[in-house]
């Protein structure tokens, strides 16, 4: 086993009414729409593997259809995977028994939905804590510790309202606080922002990484927009058909898609803002540092570079940001090329 939290090896799932002679018979050559049409069965998730570390925002990108929100209700088994492994933290949750699996969603898990999911007829601060009256705390200790997250997610005076008194994005908020109030170690995000106008979206997309920041917890986070995917993830799985195209960090896959269907979701990504000069530099340890500048590390955004170069003509040092070795130059012309699409 690997020092990752989350390791999905091998994951299948299929619909219909013989799953496994489907597994074991369908022919591989086949696309998963000419399978559906002959057998009836739809390949939801076809031979998923992926990990994701502690601490780590891993991102599951596609379009509708394409089997991602099926994948991420297979870890905790809110689906049935049809064939492969779950394992958190070394556990095997594909062969927990219920009360097992009851624990695990109660005390390691938690998930927050597209659509809220919140009680009506619940005040935001009894939504939140939910999950802790079904653990079984205290009425005086449960309605501390929602107070305590209320005020994290920035809702502060409104623990006596209804959700339907509440914005779109304050509900989102509530829900967002109900999953942190039972203090999970994996928090899963089924588009948690698609609903929400673009401004507010933008809001709660800094909100929850600024709380990343703080918290540290390990995110897996479902969307279709490749903006917000690059925005969150450490590391991207970009899902097609039920099957993974490609995982890497944002800064990967933009610099080289694996194939079309990726090229075309990284085609209007505003490139400097996603790669870094280790990228794009020209290798060289033959340069010295000019006067009056300091070395450029190689983790640095071309965002932030721009200024630097665009006011001289000298080539800058890149240099290791553990090491301090020079790796490599930039300069104004190597900028510009990497701004440009597909470049």
């Amino acid at each position: 086993m690997t020092d990752a939290q989350l390791v999905c090896k091998n994951v299948w799932k299929i619909f219909g009414p013989n799953p496994q002679r489907i597994l074991k018979n369908h022919d591989q050559s086949k696309t998963r729409a000419e399978i559906q049409t002959e057998t009836g069965h739809v390949i939801a998730v076809k031979d998923v593997s992926f990990e994701v570390k502690k601490g780590e925002c891993f991102v599951v990108m596609g379009l509708s259809g394409s089997g991602k929100s099926t994948l991420v209700r297979c870890i905790s088994r809110l689906i049935e995977p049809t064939d492969g492994q779950v394992f958190i933290d070394g556990e095997n949750v594909t062969d927990m028994a219920k009360k097992e699996l009851r624990d695990l969603r109660r005390y390691k898990t938690a998930m927050v939905f597209q659509h809220f999911g919140l009680f009506p007829h619940r005040k935001v601060i009894d939504n939140i804590s939910y999950g802790l009256d079904i653990r079984g705390v205290g009425k005086l200790d449960r309605t501390d510790k929602a107070m305590e997250i209320l005020n994290l997610v920035g809702l502060e005076g409104w623990d006596q309202m209804y959700p339907r008194e509440l914005s779109g994005g304050m509900q989102q908020r509530v829900g967002l606080a109900r999953a942190l109030a039972v203090d999970p170690e994996i928090l899963i995000f089924d588009e948690p922002f698609s609903a929400l106008d673009p401004l507010i979206r933008r809001e709660m997309q800094d909100e929850l990484l600024e709380l990343q920041s703080k918290l540290q917890k390990t995110l897996v986070f479902i969307t279709h927009d490749f903006l917000e995917a690059i925005k969150m993830g450490d590391n991207i799985a970009i899902m097609k058909d039920g099957q993974i195209s490609q995982v890497g960090t944002p800064e990967e896959i933009v610099a080289n898609p694996v194939d079309k269907y990726v090229r075309d979701f990284t085609e209007d990504v505003p490139r400097y803002k996603v790669l870094s000069a280790g990228k794009v530099m020209r290798k060289t340890k033959q340069i010295s540092i000019p006067e009056g500048f300091n070395p450029i590390l190689n983790t640095t955004k071309i965002e932030g570079l721009i200024d630097i170069c665009a006011d001289t003509d000298l080539a800058l040092p890149v240099t290791c940001c553990d090491t301090g070795q020079i790796l490599g130059e930039i300069d104004r012309s190597i900028i510009m090329k990497s701004m440009k699409t597909g470049g």
